[in-house]
């Protein structure tokens, strides 16, 4: 076959499914990964096509862009296994907590197999799976019913009502954005619904989300930056964000994108405070951990 008819199969396959590995390119066309990368490069270099970690996507989203689980497992998967491995460390045994759709969350699922007596509420197909696969008998996997996104999240009047029954002690959220002015936002309207569900049924909320969410506006808004009592994030994150989000979370965790976390710099301990209806109220501002 010749480059050209290879970069357009690839471009082909972009297009239909919102995402390749260059691994499984190269297995498919029998040729060595170098060779994929110069076709990404190139299709990349003509603009049909954008370039992540590992493989490539499609490009120009917009408000409505809501790419499929598979598009986004291959984007900054350094910065998501960090941020996965730190949220992991709010986890204790026995807790009840819940973890939205997501490839960030999924990560974090791995990272759970592990840790005995959790009940873990989800929203998410492939979360479910990953905890169902660990063959744990100590721990209880809940999923919503609802409608399926694009991005395997279970959706709607379904899951909603569903969550409106429970009562959590820590929601781990995964988010396609994040705005100063929108705040955390999604594409999808019936997500943002049902999202914001598990917000009102937990006691504390956690944000994970790497540092490409940053200026990424979904057409709708779960929350405002002030509802997450923690945000982690990657060490990536532009400075004016950082300083946007200090002041606006509770708490702002910096995680080192090649897997191992960062330390946080000493500030206030959080201070509980009054959890207004359907929301996590904000808890007293900690310093960034750098």
């Amino acid at each position: 076959m010749l480059a050209r008819q290879r970069q357009a199969a690839i471009l082909d396959r972009v297009r239909a499914t919102g995402g390749v590995r260059v691994t499984e390119l190269a297995a498919e066309f029998g040729v060595s990964d170098m060779t994929i990368r110069r076709d990404l490069d190139t299709l990349h270099e003509q603009g049909v096509l954008a370039k992540v970690h590992g493989g490539a996507t499609t490009t120009g989203p917009g408000s409505t862009d809501e790419p499929g689980f598979h598009a986004k497992s291959v984007r900054q998967l350094p910065e998501k296994a960090a941020i996965a491995a730190r949220a992991a460390e709010l986890v204790r045994p026995g807790a009840a907590v819940a973890l939205s759709a997501g490839t960030t969350t999924a990560e974090l699922a791995r990272r759970l197999v592990d840790v005995p007596g959790l009940t873990v509420v989800t929203n998410s197909l492939p979360v479910a799976e990953i905890l169902h696969a660990g063959g744990r008998t100590d721990q209880t996997v809940v999923l919503t019913g609802g409608v399926r996104t694009p991005s395997d999240a279970l959706v709607g009047p379904l899951a909603v009502a569903a969550i409106r029954s429970l009562h959590l002690d820590l929601l781990f959220l995964g988010v396609h954005g994040i705005s100063e002015r929108a705040g955390f936002t999604t594409p999808n309207l019936m997500e943002a619904e049902t999202d914001r569900a598990l917000v009102a049924a937990a006691d504390r909320l956690v944000v994970l989300a790497d540092h490409t969410k940053w200026g990424t506006v979904g057409i709708s808004s779960i929350v405002e930056l002030s509802a997450a009592d923690v945000l982690v994030t990657d060490d990536r994150l532009d400075p004016q964000a950082r300083q946007v989000l200090d002041e606006r979370v509770g708490e702002l965790v910096l995680v080192a994108g090649a897997g191992t976390t960062s330390s946080p710099t000493p500030g206030r301990t959080p201070a509980p405070a009054d959890r207004g209806p359907g929301r996590v109220a904000a808890a007293t501002r900690e310093g960034t951990a750098e």
